[in-house]
């Protein structure tokens, strides 16, 4: 059993409380997914339950955190700096429990997650994998461990559509407790059957929480019906009030004006007005606490949205966006060959996405054609990469890497751009290093938007959004007039967006 007691949250730096009185009780056999929007706080909360010092810096906590007799491990949202130069040999020597498991099961293990048993003995770096691959590899030395309960910060990410499939049905499987973020839809609905959604409302100055013990669908329908309910009996008791209050203000008004026109001469009628006067005065005293039980709109964070692209990111249906060739695809470093006779061909405003196993090269092509797309001046295309801080300074803010121009207007009307996407003044001014994924990903597509690019180039666009913003993310994409070239394993993206979708192999592209 897991249990949290009575948990508050307190970011230090802004005095902003992600989490208040949390409490949560999971047994075994519960696979609990935390939802909400970006910055609101999940991956910290994954990373207190693990272990407290990871958020000791820049998080207050108080609280209980309670393992009975059972032990944590714990996948990182992405892979520690610490074990980028390592060697994959040298990352598993790390785990003590690596010895005491066998070759059989070593190879048994490493078959699971479509590598061979020499895997584990390579003097390959660590910083080289892909994407998916490093993924997978701390997965794989996380079970080494023989943990009891899984605490998994975005395992879905970069995965290929197999091994997400994999995935689902290991999470399924897992007899014990899987508490997990994520934001592939699909593998929500899969496998979930707890929720737990934070959320930060009214500006990101007051915190809220939900824990619902059904499946993502069954909540999503659930909070749909709740606030559609409480929307109408708010808009009911308001409709009342507006009643009260004209027929209070006719009332009044008319006894107003009767005491206006009364003479001295009549002073009986003079009492009887003001005794009336006193009883209107105690119905607005009674319609004052009615109200106080009105019924409040409900709150909700809504997810962002803003435009990407406008009448001049039209491309021509004729027009030839790329022709681009390859005889051999290699590793970044020359010393491996991927792929062969690759050939793609986008017009108009195509929207391709490449899928393909872990490792077989998808983002070195991808980066191969933002090279050559970037450098082109009869378009204006925009490079969102796989890992942000290929293009991210972590020592500047939001608006510093936005802004090319340092004039206060063009800045003035940044802020009020990142303000439509959920940035809190402070969040505007912080470090891209203290950012969350999502976070960093609007950052993107904001310069995307600010650009007018017609043409971009998307490595895992949909992978930092949370459940509730990726419908919208993915309808702006649809509706994105351009063209677009993009590696997804997102299968909502694919289907909804993707009107090109090919598979890269060994021997080129497969179109599906």
């Amino acid at each position: 059993m897991l249990q949290i007691k009575n948990t508050t949250i307190l970011h230090k730096k802004d005095l902003r409380t992600l989490l208040e009185n949390f409490s949560l009780v999971l047994n075994d056999g519960d696979k609990a997914v935390i939802i909400g929007e970006e910055g609101n706080g999940k991956s910290t909360l994954l990373q207190w339950i693990y272990h407290p010092q990871l958020i000791a810096d820049y998080c207050e906590v108080t609280g209980e955190r309670i393992f009975i007799n059972q032990k944590p491990g714990y996948l990182p949202q992405e892979l520690p700096f610490a074990d980028h130069e390592k060697s994959i040999y040298d990352y598993f020597t790390e785990e003590p429990m690596f010895t005491e498991h066998t070759p059989k099961e070593l190879s048994r293990m490493a078959g699971i997650f479509g590598f061979s048993v020499d895997f584990f003995y390579r003097d390959q770096c660590m910083k080289t994998l892909s994407g998916g691959e490093k993924v997978k590899t701390q997965l794989l030395r996380l079970l080494l461990s023989e943990p009891d309960i899984l605490l998994l910060d975005e395992p879905s990410n970069d995965l290929d559509l197999k091994t997400l499939e994999w995935l689902e049905s290991f999470i399924l499987n897992w007899k014990k407790i899987v508490l997990f973020i994520s934001h592939d839809e699909t593998l929500i609905e899969h496998t979930a059957n707890v929720v737990i959604h934070i959320e930060q409302i009214r500006r990101k100055t007051q915190c809220r929480h939900t824990i619902a013990h059904m499946s993502y669908e069954s909540y999503r329908q659930e909070r749909f019906r709740k606030f559609e309910n409480q929307a109408r009996m708010a808009a009911n008791d308001r409709r009342d009030k507006k009643l009260r209050e004209e027929k209070y203000q006719r009332i009044f008004q008319s006894v107003e004006h009767a005491q206006g026109s009364i003479t001295r001469q009549n002073p009986a009628k003079g009492r009887l007005l003001k005794k009336k006067m006193h009883a209107v005065k105690s119905m607005e005293h009674r319609f004052a606490r009615e109200d106080e039980h009105m019924t409040e709109m409900p709150e909700e964070e809504s997810a962002i949205f803003f435009k990407l692209g406008d009448k001049n990111s039209k491309i021509p249906e004729g027009k030839t966006v790329i022709e681009y060739s390859l005889e051999k695809l290699y590793t970044p470093e020359q010393e491996t060959l991927l792929a062969e006779d690759i050939h793609i061909v986008l017009r108009g405003s195509q929207k391709l996405c490449i899928i393909g196993t872990n490792g077989v090269g998808k983002t070195t092509l991808l980066h191969k054609i933002a090279k050559q797309l970037l450098s082109r001046t009869d378009i204006r295309a925009e490079y969102m990469p796989q890992n942000y801080e290929e293009l991210l300074n972590a020592d500047m803010t939001p608006v510093e890497f936005l802004d090319v121009t340092g004039e206060k207007e063009i800045r003035t009307k940044i802020r009020t751009y990142l303000g439509a996407l959920k940035y809190t003044a402070e969040e505007m001014d912080h470090s891209i290093s203290q950012l969350s994924g999502g976070q960093k990903a609007k950052l993107f597509l904001l310069k995307m938007s600010l650009s007018g690019a017609d043409v971009l180039i998307l490595d895992e666009p949909t992978r930092n959004f949370s459940p509730l913003s990726g419908p919208v993310i993915r309808q702006i994409l649809k509706e994105f007039p351009g063209a677009i070239i993009s590696i997804s394993h997102d299968r909502k993206y694919i289907t909804e967006v993707c009107d090109k979708v090919c598979t890269l192999t060994r021997h080129g592209l497969e179109y599906v």
